[in-house]
């Protein structure tokens, strides 16, 4: 049977080179979401590493690695679901950018490995995910109590095509960890947001890391905060702003979506996918400005 709501802990930190630290940081965080009485914890993306690309890719974990193994831990003391949102894994000889999701029983269900990679020039600096990860094969769907949840990671929340197949393969809620740029942060992250949730109908849920309180602090890339959560109906329900150290525990009305998806049929009314990729028609139209009759 479906539960009608469900119990959210968004997170949000300061996350540094120090994995240790940003280990610590996540089980206080989980500790108090679940003394809240969230069912499912989200974690955001690098929170447990977050460091130039070099540090990064030399610090990648394995899904076995101590760290994940005290997170599987904190599940089961707590009784929660856990969903690190994002952490380079390394996996053979190649490393991803994975969402593991743990279940109450401590058990690693599985993970969504990040599809789009940040290769971006933003502010003169250049952001080549692709020197550390590889992209992930394909979209993946958590189930939790009847309630159908789509994972994503940061940058893929501009490829709204994801988001849009999640919503069609029954995902009520969206989850977008994250470790967005301040500077694109600052300019897009809301709309962004609001935009999955409106177009889809469907709750976002988006944990994020958040730039150093200390001015005097160099980060290795400075990230925008604000964690948020979104209602189908495009509402901010919960912002952390800048807080470098924040966890609030937000109750999903899943009748919300029903309701939403009922009056504004957007997943029925698509066309089928060949109609969208055939070739445009160009309507072309005269340069010149057509003499008006006096």
């Amino acid at each position: 049977m479906t539960a009608r709501t469900l119990k959210v802990g968004l997170t949000q930190w300061h996350a540094t080179t120090d994995i240790a630290a940003n280990l610590a940081t996540a089980l206080r965080l989980i500790e108090r979401a679940a003394a809240a009485g969230a069912q499912l914890v989200t974690l955001p993306e690098n929170g447990l590493m977050l460091g130039t690309n070099v540090q990064m890719r030399e610090a990648a974990l394995h899904e076995d690695a101590t760290e994940i193994r005290q997170l599987r831990r904190a599940a089961v003391t707590h009784g929660v679901a856990v969903v690190l949102g994002g952490m380079k894994n390394r996996t053979g000889e190649a490393t991803y950018n994975s969402a593991l999701v743990i279940d109450a029983a401590g058990e690693l269900v599985g993970r969504y490995d990040k599809m789009h990679l940040f290769d971006a020039r933003i502010g003169g600096r250049s952001f080549e995910a692709s020197t550390v990860e590889r992209p992930g094969a394909g979209p993946v769907l958590l189930e939790l109590n009847g309630i159908r949840i789509g994972l994503t990671i940061c940058y893929d929340v501009r490829f709204p095509e994801l988001s849009r197949a999640l919503a069609v393969a029954g995902a009520q809620v969206l989850l977008v960890p994250a470790a967005f740029v301040q500077s694109t942060g600052a300019a897009h992250w809301h709309t962004l947001l609001r935009a999955r949730a409106i177009e889809n109908l469907a709750y976002v849920v988006a944990p994020a890391t958040v730039h150093s309180p200390d001015p005097e602090f160099a980060d290795a890339f400075a990230t925008y905060g604000h964690a948020l959560v979104v209602s189908p109906w495009g509402e901010i329900l919960a912002d952390l702003g800048e807080d470098p150290e924040a966890v609030r525990v937000v109750e999903l009305d899943l009748e919300a979506v029903t309701r939403a998806r009922a009056g504004l049929p957007v997943l029925a009314g698509r066309r089928g996918a060949g109609e969208y990729d055939a070739e445009p028609r160009v309507l072309r139209l005269s340069g010149r400005a057509a003499e008006v009759a006096r």
